[in-house]
């Protein structure tokens, strides 16, 4: 049976390995992949995911092997991930309260989201891919939420990495604004790895110190006294599987990641790395 996996990718910088690792995985098993971004624009890699000779601050070595620079390098500078799939095409964006005729707006949107459920059907799971590029155009999009919220509807597994897994803790129905995470398991960029200077975004004038948000304690209070936050700091990789979330910490943990994206969908893996 084929697969068809959709590949969620930030305008502003994924980090190289953090796709190179799942769509390994998911060419070897011949599966159909179709990559998104917000608003079309072609995704690249962030620069120091493709040098070896970048030191990650945190870890004080290079993260990236001369393997995975040159992969990375040729995958980004490939057409593979020209012309993605426009999510602000597909995905509708709720109306403001405030806007003009909301009742019918709203409405128009309802409608719209299930004509989304059609295509969501063709999928059999989504992913989305880490780096500091996230935090800009994907942990708080709209539509990104509805996005997951579909999959999820439709029993459908969603899988993210570092700081992609932000998007898992903002994704709410509109009704009770409690986190889909909730009660659940999962893994994210611990405090350990945060820098404290120079995060930097794609396509923009500026370059942070440390990201704007901890995540560790996002997703710490988003799955609740129920759930649990796994950092495994110290430990070489993270994965948690807590069905239908398959999470991974960060760039080490990629590879690792696309393999239970695979277990999950051929072997029926519900449970792991806790």
């Amino acid at each position: 049976m084929s697969r068809k996996v959709l590949v969620l990718l930030s305008e502003h910088g994924y980090w190289g390995e953090e796709l190179l690792g799942p769509l390994t995985h998911f060419d070897q098993r011949g599966y159909e992949v179709v990559f998104a971004t917000p608003t079309g624009g072609r995704a690249h890699a962030l620069p120091p995911s493709m040098d070896p000779d970048y030191v990650d601050p945190p870890l004080g070595r290079s993260v990236t092997t001369p393997e995975v620079a040159k992969l990375v390098s040729e995958l980004d500078e490939s057409d593979r991930l020209d012309n993605p799939l426009d999510i602000s095409a597909v995905v509708p964006d709720r109306p403001y309260v405030s806007d003009d005729d909301y009742l019918h707006a709203l409405e128009a949107y309802n409608r719209a989201l299930d004509r989304l459920a059609e295509h969501i059907d063709a999928f059999d799971t989504m992913l989305i891919v880490g780096g500091s590029g996230p935090i800009v155009d994907l942990a708080n999009n709209g539509r990104v939420h509805a996005l997951i919220l579909g999959f999820l509807k439709a029993g459908k597994p969603v899988a993210a990495e570092c700081y992609g897994v932000a998007c898992l803790a903002f994704a709410r129905d509109w009704e009770d604004r409690k986190s889909i995470i909730w009660g659940k398991h999962v893994t994210g960029h611990c405090k350990e790895y945060d820098y404290k200077d120079g995060t930097g975004f794609l396509g923009t004038d500026f370059t942070m110190g440390p990201p704007p948000y901890p995540l560790e304690y996002i997703l710490r209070d988003a799955t609740g006294p129920d759930g649990r936050y796994h950092g495994n700091f110290g430990k070489e990789t993270s994965v948690i599987v807590d069905y239908p979330f398959i999470t991974g910490r960060s760039t080490p943990d990629s590879f690792l990641t696309g393999q239970k994206i695979v277990e999950t969908l051929e072997d029926g893996l519900r449970r792991f790395g806790w």
